[in-house]
């Protein structure tokens, strides 16, 4: 009697294990299918946003050779009277740190936020940062959080205009921090795959206003200096958001297409592993109907 149950009970115990086999292969071929739909999805966004920036890029670059003559110009004043801070125990530095509010394109912003916390990290004493784009400010706000005086957001949603720079330069004139001396941080472009973490020197209107060859230019008072000042900042910061925007479109551009490459091998990948376990499930499948047709013989 217990020889017939034991006998009764061994085939149902093989027929559970070889149904929670199959089981498990039907549900791993289920969770491999979903994760290449799910590649396949995010393969068509990252081709579909290299072609956005590829447009944009082109753009961009129109834009960034008209834009020049602005930084150079501007550039040109405060190398002709080689404008220095002299007195080192009341100066007052700041960074101004040109980003944008949109990701996805490589370590264009990390850059410039890196810069600036290293020199922060130097000495952080009398010293001020203003971030343009939102992206330095989420980098730079966790240990200089208190040092940031404003930050301008809505940054690189659309093309940079001369008017958006002269209200980040009105900004950084009334904001009340008289400082002597500053740097402009941003990415200088290069190539379609380069480009370079650079600065541009600021002054302030009493460091300007000291310098002993600015006499050659006539009839300067200080309402002349205070305006030109303003102007020579607006176009500081317009040209280096033009180089900022064309630098992050290219950079872009590299990044989403490094990133359909890299969904492309995963895709073979997992199409591989796909037909892998469809054929082990196949295979075993095969065996067990074999098997139970050898048995019934």
């Amino acid at each position: 009697m217990f020889s017939q149950r034991a006998s009764l009970l061994v085939p149902l115990a093989v027929e559970a294990t070889l149904q929670a086999q199959q089981q498990r292969g039907m549900a791993t071929l289920k969770a491999i299918s979903m994760r290449l739909k799910s590649v396949k999805n995010i393969q068509k966004i990252t081709q579909s946003m290299k072609m956005v920036s590829a447009a944009k890029y082109s753009r961009a670059e129109r834009d960034l050779r008209a834009a020049r003559p602005y930084g150079i110009g501007a550039q040109q004043f405060f190398e002709k009277t080689e404008i220095q801070s002299d007195d080192k125990a009341e100066q007052k530095k700041l960074f101004i740190a040109m980003t944008s509010d949109r990701g996805l394109c490589g370590a264009v912003h990390t850059g410039v936020a890196r810069f600036i916390r290293n020199e922060m990290a130097k000495d952080s004493s009398n010293t001020k940062i203003i971030c343009v784009g939102d992206k330095s400010r989420a980098i730079l706000s966790r240990l200089y959080g208190k040092e940031i005086l404003f930050v301008a957001n809505e940054i690189g949603r659309l093309p940079p205009t001369f008017i958006d720079a002269s209200r980040i330069a009105h900004e950084v004139m009334k904001c009340g921090y008289d400082f002597t001396e500053g740097s402009i941080v941003y990415n200088r472009f290069k190539s379609v795959v380069s480009y370079q973490c650079s600065t541009l020197p600021i002054f302030g209107s009493n460091t300007v206003e000291k310098s002993d060859k600015l006499a050659v230019y006539d009839s300067l008072d200080a309402d002349v200096v205070q305006s030109y000042l303003e102007y020579s900042l607006a176009s500081l910061i317009f040209y280096t958001m033009k180089e900022g925007a064309c630098s992050e479109q290219s950079s872009r551009m590299t990044a989403m297409d490094n990133a359909s490459k890299n969904a492309g091998e995963m895709i073979e990948k997992l199409t591989l592993t796909f037909n892998r376990t469809r054929q082990a499930v196949i295979t075993r499948e095969l065996i067990e109907i074999i098997s139970g047709a050898a048995a019934l013989d």
